[in-house]
């Protein structure tokens, strides 16, 4: 029979982390541990990570749902994933403390040439909100590590300063030597996106993700259809479960790509259904991680590398804590490798 528990764990960010939806300087994650009673000394485990005001799961009532998996885990064992349709993170905690359970309890749920550290997964550096000076030492040191692919999240400043910091950055570095994406977490309106999109698409930048607020669907297909340069959808995946209805927003929004976060869209089923979506309606996509601990992210990173997507992924969150797990993860020059 299963047995788990969970803790909490309050991560701490080396400096506050900008976005358009406010600045973040700790968050909270908690950690089930599953075992079989008749081995206790093999245990699994997985991270719910809550984003604070995006996260379904970011509820008052979570610790009493994750009381009641912790109670009923045996029982959920074979259909957590609709069980917990409505609690991605959850699902995608238990999915990955079950994962680790079958394969040991060593934190190795995926083995191939990435867990071997024989093979490394290119990723973005990520460039949080702040001010100017603020920004331009993120890519400089972003730069000086060996990154060929920046995320750089706007819509909180004037985005003018913003708009700057791309030139400048575009007119010393061309679009083969470095990729240029932006993340607008839903910062503009409707009306002042497509202008904001030419700007952006003069700086030749890869993509933008989620131009604005997640629910206006049709909104969003006009700028999909018109924009000059790719859209890729990150919040608008939330709460999505039932493959055919993500077949409905691919159709209808016809987006150039779509992000992957497991902790938000309820793990690797449910983010293998988006993949195939995606898939049959000529849509891109990429993986990227929701700030989680290095339990979550070694468990992303680890799917991840099984998907051979060549594209750089969004896996470089692993530094921005002052009090992370401990992990075999390491970046070295763009690409996130698994230490052996």
């Amino acid at each position: 029979m299963l047995k788990a528990t969970f803790r909490p764990y309050t991560l701490k960010f080396k400096t506050p982390g900008g976005t358009s939806r406010g600045v973040l300087t700790e968050k909270t994650s908690w950690f089930i541990t599953v075992w079989d009673e008749k081995n206790p000394d093999i245990k699994g485990i997985g991270e719910c990570s809550v984003l604070p005001k995006l996260s379904p799961d970011d509820r008052p009532n979570i610790e009493t749902k994750l009381e009641d998996v912790a109670r009923n885990t045996d029982l959920l064992k074979s259909n957590f994933h609709t069980a917990l349709a409505d609690w991605p993170a959850i699902r995608f905690a238990l999915e990955t403390a079950l994962l680790d359970l079958g394969n040991g309890g060593n934190q190795e749920l995926f083995p191939g040439p990435f867990t071997s550290g024989t093979k490394g997964i290119p990723i973005n550096g990520l460039i949080w909100m702040g001010s100017p000076n603020e920004m331009k030492q993120q890519i400089e040191e972003k730069l000086n590590a060996g990154f060929r692919c920046l995320k750089m999240k706007i819509g909180a400043i004037d985005f003018q300063q913003e708009y700057n910091i791309l030139k400048k950055l575009r007119s010393t570095f061309s679009p083969k030597d470095l990729e240029l994406r932006v993340d607008a977490n839903g910062a503009f309106s409707a009306s002042e996106a497509p202008s904001i999109l030419e700007k952006l698409a003069e700086l030749n930048i890869h993509s933008i993700e989620q131009p604005i607020k997640a629910g206006q669907w049709q909104e969003m297909a006009q700028i999909c259809e018109s924009t000059p340069l790719p859209v890729a959808l990150d919040e608008e995946l939330i709460g999505i479960d039932e493959p055919a209805r993500k077949e409905q927003l691919l159709q209808t929004i016809r987006p150039q790509y779509i992000i992957l976060k497991p902790s938000l869209t309820g793990g690797f089923k449910a983010s293998e259904e988006w993949i195939s979506a995606a898939e049959n309606n000529n849509t891109g996509w990429w993986v990227t991680s929701a700030l989680e601990s290095n339990i979550g992210l070694n468990a992303i990173a680890q799917w991840t590398a099984t998907l051979n997507n060549p594209m750089p992924q969004g896996l470089g969150t692993g530094q921005v804590f002052s009090n992370n797990t401990k992990s075999s993860l390491t970046i070295k020059i763009g690409e996130l490798w698994m230490k052996k």
